[in-house]
């Protein structure tokens, strides 16, 4: 692994924030298979001679284009060694641990893409500065981020339902990493123009994403502030919670469903020639 210098995001992902999401990945991989396919078609629009995924995870998405592509070279890359450990490499996907803020790729991808991997940066202009030297001259760049809270409700269910319970949960600065950390089109726009990126052009999404119900009370205690809360406490306690937060995600179920309205940007620059 090279050096890291996101200290408090390395010590998140390859600690209960990581384990959980490896756990959860054929779930993570369901929910978010909407934003997949939308990376996969970005992949497929114009032939492609290597693509990196920054931020991952287990893999599904660039084990996707991967597929797709057929032999064109696939690489992912993460912080967060559980989620490294459980990616599943094929004959032309690769994955290895390190910090994209400071780790020394060569300029071998022609895209580089993100499904919401890229939000979390200690110093943003840094690392897509950084990024920048894996692209090839005139390579492409496309990212998906979330937009803000207000927008993505299902985001934020859990910690409202529990504030007088958890009064003490752990909450992201708005202005430091964390998943909303580039909802603002304007922040975006400059930190990839300082940054060294052209042709930078942001268009919204907005797409459902949906799990059966039966999963949902896996998603709340293995993903996000709530769940990792959740793995420290008593039975009673546990159980006290846990049943909140469910029914508080009762205006999301429907027919054996879990269904909920998404928003992100999508995010698209390219290389100087």
């Amino acid at each position: 692994m090279t050096p890291e210098v996101n200290s408090e995001q390395a010590a998140l992902w390859n600690g209960p924030g990581g384990h959980g999401w490896a756990a959860a990945r054929d779930m993570v991989d369901v929910v978010l298979q909407p934003y997949e396919d939308l990376l996969v078609a970005a992949a497929k629009e114009r032939p492609r001679s290597g693509v990196l995924d920054v931020g991952c995870g287990t893999g599904g998405v660039i084990r996707a284009i991967g597929a797709a592509l057929g032999d064109v070279p696939c690489v992912g890359v993460d912080i967060s060694g559980p989620q490294i450990a459980v990616a599943e490499e094929t004959a032309n996907v690769r994955f290895f641990q390190a910090d994209a803020q400071v780790h020394p790729f060569e300029p071998e991808f022609d895209l580089i893409v993100s499904r919401f991997g890229v939000m979390f940066f200690d110093d943003p202009v840094a690392a897509f500065r950084n990024l920048r030297t894996a692209a090839r001259p005139g390579g492409e760049m496309r990212l998906l981020v979330w937009r803000g809270k207000g927008e993505n409700p299902f985001m934020t269910t859990a910690e409202r339902a529990v504030e007088t319970l958890i009064p003490d949960l752990p909450t992201f600065d708005p202005d430091g990493p964390g998943p909303h950390s580039l909802a603002d089109p304007g922040r975006v726009r400059t930190v990839l123009d300082d940054s060294g990126w052209t042709g930078i052009d942001l268009r919204k999404v907005d797409l459902d994403c949906a799990m059966p119900e039966d999963a949902l009370p896996k998603y709340l205690t293995m993903l996000g502030p709530v769940g990792r809360a959740l793995q420290t406490m008593g039975e009673h306690e546990r159980d006290e919670v846990l049943n909140t937060v469910l029914r508080a995600f009762d205006p999301f179920v429907s027919d054996g469903e879990v269904r909920f309205p998404t928003a992100s940007w999508e995010v698209r620059a390219l290389a100087p020639l």
